[in-house]
């Protein structure tokens, strides 16, 4: 029996690339790749459904011609533009003395509940990354232990229910299901990381062709995620603007001089807007300029951010970049003196091997790496995905009729004392749910929250 091919499509706003891979026993390989220019995309937004279904079936029925494979569902990136991101924290009891994975689920749905998510959101992600058993602090996985109580801290990545339903329809249109959503950013980071650096801690940054995405993994998971609408496109039109000339000899001009070492005293002859018969002499150092400018100010506005999180003590692994951008000569050089001196390294994705020609080794491919690797549970260990669905390891456990699937969460619950009247506490649980289907009896509220109030004590 044939494995089940992973399909995992890059949606970005210079290219859409879709790749296929198949995991068996040890070994997982690359079987087919396709790679299109992005179209009814800008600055990671899709703002024309139309030509952005096009773009990814055009990349899709490129990767099936080379695979022989058509597979019908796919993991898909979503640009860090959309997205928000909240902290919460879950606490709940051990009846059994035992942690088990409903106990750990039951943990990271708390946090979930105790979220102040907004009702035209919807969740993405749900990222333990502290666990804490009695008095213990920094349990990796309490899977197994024994305890009384288990809490848990968490990292909850949600995108705008619009922006989530135009990514949809656009994959559905090109005859595509969507088996899963996930961060470019995190899956840059699934990709790009060694076990070391998630460990001592890192920060993640893919500078792609219209932006950046920031992630910051410590221990195990995702901590802090950021968005920049800046990408390599920028130094192309600034080029454009500065020499006047066509975007098109503007994308050479970057692509083969662009070095950030030293300015260059030769000079170059190149095509004017308008009179392209015409060729105006321009100085190397004035390129150098135009591109040293743009990127500087790129890498200060992500160091403020990293310093903003409140995190940078904790990142022991330094910065990876990764992304088309990082083609750019003297950019870790320039990228060491902006983040402190900070060790900073260009992440290549983690090699897959390949029956075709194709080979995704090149640093824009990270996020492409980092969906096929998020196909066979590569990433945190224990997480919601976008189906609200618990994956832990390389399982998938269903979330049971006790789950948030049904509830729109709007405040963080109220913690009662003990002396609390019944009546009290079910006016206090009464008014944090709303129901997005249907009016519950009072006799069914009732019982919800008595079953969610045993779950926590």
């Amino acid at each position: 029996m044939n494995p089940k091919p992973i399909l995992g499509i890059d949606i970005g706003s210079t290219k859409i690339a879709a790749a296929i891979a198949q995991k068996s026993d040890e070994k997982f390989a690359l079987a087919g790749f396709g790679e299109v220019r992005s179209q009814g995309l800008k600055k990671g937004v899709i703002t024309n459904i139309e030509l952005a279904s096009k773009s990814i079936k055009n990349a899709y029925d490129q990767a099936t011609r080379i695979a022989g494979l058509t597979p019908s569902k796919a993991i898909v990136s979503i640009s860090g533009a959309y997205t928000k991101s909240i902290c919460s924290h879950g606490l709940v009891n051990i009846p059994n003395q035992e942690i088990t994975i409903s106990e750990i689920n039951r943990v990271i749905q708390t946090a979930l509940y105790n979220a102040n998510i907004p009702y035209e959101y919807e969740i993405l992600h749900v990222l333990p990354y502290k666990f804490r058993v009695d008095e213990q602090d920094f349990i990796e996985d309490p899977y197994g232990m024994n305890a009384s109580r288990l809490e848990v801290d968490v990292h909850i990545i949600t995108a705008p229910k619009s922006a989530l339903f135009n990514l949809k329809k656009a994959v559905k249109e090109a005859g595509i299901e969507i088996e899963n959503i996930v961060l470019a950013g995190y899956a840059s980071a699934i990709a790009t990381l060694s076990p070391e650096e998630k460990e001592a801690g890192s920060c993640v940054i893919d500078m792609g062709g219209y932006t950046c995405n920031m992630v910051v993994h410590v221990g195990n998971s995702i901590v802090y995620n950021d968005f920049l609408a800046v990408g390599s496109a920028h130094i192309t039109n600034d080029l454009s603007l500065a020499l006047h000339t066509p975007t098109s000899v503007a994308e050479e001009i970057k692509i083969r001089y662009g070095d950030l070492s030293a300015p260059q005293s030769d000079y170059i002859e190149i095509p004017v807007i308008g009179d392209e018969e015409t060729l105006n002499q321009v100085s190397l150092e004035i390129v150098y300029n135009v591109i040293y400018a743009r990127v500087e100010e790129t890498l200060m506005i992500l160091a403020n951010s990293l310093e903003k999180s409140g995190l940078k003590e904790q990142i022991g692994g330094g910065v990876v970049l990764t992304g088309g951008m990082t083609k750019l000569q003297g950019l870790r050089e320039l990228a060491v003196a902006i983040f402190d001196h900070m060790p900073v390294r260009i992440g290549k994705p983690k090699k897959i091997d390949s029956e075709i020609a194709d080979t995704l080794e090149d640093p824009k491919y990270a996020t492409l790496v980092g969906l096929l690797l998020y196909g066979i549970a590569e990433g945190t260990p224990y997480e919601i995905d976008s189906n609200k669905k618990l994956r832990y390891k390389n399982e998938f456990i269903e979330l049971g009729s006790s789950s948030l699937n049904n509830l729109t969460l709007t405040k963080e619950p109220a913690q009662p004392s003990p002396q609390e009247p019944e009546e009290e506490l079910l006016e206090t649980f009464e008014g944090q749910l709303e129901f997005k289907e249907e009016r519950l009896t009072i006799k069914e509220r009732i019982s919800k929250m008595i079953q969610w109030f045993t779950q926590l004590f």
